[in-house]
């Protein structure tokens, strides 16, 4: 390993799909100051730092490692949904929703960050996200996550509708502290 770079990790990829929308959607929590914004021209910093906060432990790298070319190419597109929540007022994750696939919806990120975790709020949100996606008229909402993503994500897809359609094996490249720092850093 030269330069520190890291060691390829081999994940499984399990992709799933939902064909109609679900017909109970998880409940607001209560007593808790929780808001969920639509993006619109999301500043690409900004984004960079949800992919890095929410994403740095299990390995979400491939959108860091794109130039603000094509990231914006990507997140500026007219029918691209990204939505923030915040928490207590903060930033606490975020998903994109990427409805140009001809009847389909993609839920390509989703994800809160460590100080969201374990209060009783992912599944609403997942619900919202599904909720979001649905908006868009589909036919069907497609989502994958691998065996380096939190380990309540699968099964949370499946018990809020989502059912696993293919699995396959993928190599994640990760990327050095420094070379995330650079990327979430640019100028």
């Amino acid at each position: 390993m030269e330069n520190g770079a890291l060691e390829d990790i081999e994940v499984t990829v399990t992709f799933l799909e939902m064909h109609v929308p679900p017909a109970y959607s998880p409940p607001v929590p209560f007593n808790r100051q929780i808001a969920l914004l639509k993006t619109k021209d999301i500043p690409l910093h900004f984004y960079r730092y949800l992919m890095d906060r929410v994403g740095r432990k299990w390995h979400w790298v491939n959108v860091l490692r794109l130039s603000d070319e094509e990231l914006s190419a990507g997140i500026h597109r007219e029918d691209r949904d990204i939505r923030v929540l915040y928490l207590d007022g903060s930033p606490a994750g975020f998903f994109d929703l990427k409805p140009h696939l001809p009847e389909e919806v993609e839920l390509a990120y989703f994800g809160m960050m460590e100080h969201a975790t374990g209060q009783g709020i992912g599944r609403w949100f997942l619900g919202a996200a599904i909720a979001a996606a649905w908006s868009h008229g589909p036919r069907r909402v497609t989502v994958q996550t691998c065996t380096l993503d939190h380990p309540a994500a699968l099964p949370l897809y499946q018990k809020l509708g989502f059912a696993p359609v293919a699995q396959k094996k993928e190599i994640v490249h990760p990327m050095t502290f420094a070379e995330r720092a650079a990327s979430v850093m640019q100028p």
